[in-house]
């Protein structure tokens, strides 16, 4: 009986896994045993060796001198706080990964500023105990290309806009090409 090379795979990749992963506080910790024909840890002729970085590239911290984008200016604030911005595009991220909210607030971003938009709402929810990894993680990738280009500030929102669960965006006035 000869083994499966996916199974052996993705038994060790299971292990690295689950070694790596610790339950939520008041629940119970479940490892189930991977079900692979042949020895764990002996890797079939051919395979290619199984490489795992320590983390995520989502997950890693901005890199040394990228600094978040600044505070909106006290007076374009005000203006959105007593609501006289008419229409403000708004995206909600609640549910979506790291990778996926990522992808998704980079192309919302781009696509407003290129419509013109001047300030958006995102919504990030404010997370299981408050330090949310949306919330924590948005201001990061406003500071990386290529939002930091479009990029004039950023806020928390006033309660009646989610406050802290939700970010304002100022964005830069478009430039003009060519003409």
């Amino acid at each position: 009986m000869k083994t499966d090379p996916r199974k052996v795979i993705d038994a060790r990749l299971w292990a690295i896994v689950a070694a790596t992963v610790r339950p939520l506080p008041g629940r119970v910790s479940v490892s189930p045993e991977p079900d692979v024909d042949g020895p764990p840890g002996v890797r079939p002729p051919g395979a290619p060796p199984v490489k795992v970085s320590a983390a995520p590239l989502s997950s890693r911290p901005a890199a040394a001198g990228q600094a978040v984008p600044q505070p909106i200016e006290p007076g374009r604030y005000r203006r959105l706080a007593r609501g006289r911005v008419e229409s403000m595009p708004t995206i909600d991220l609640h549910g979506l990964d790291q990778d996926g909210a990522r992808r998704i607030l980079t192309n919302f971003v781009l696509r407003a500023h290129a419509d013109g938009a001047r300030t958006l709402l995102v919504i990030t929810g404010k997370g299981v105990q408050g330090d949310g990894v949306l919330r924590r993680r948005t201001p990061e990738w406003l500071a990386e290309p290529p939002l930091r280009a479009v990029i004039a500030g950023l806020s928390e929102a006033r309660r009646q806009h989610g406050g802290e669960g939700a970010l304002y965006i100022a964005l830069r006035r478009r430039t003009l090409q060519g003409g």
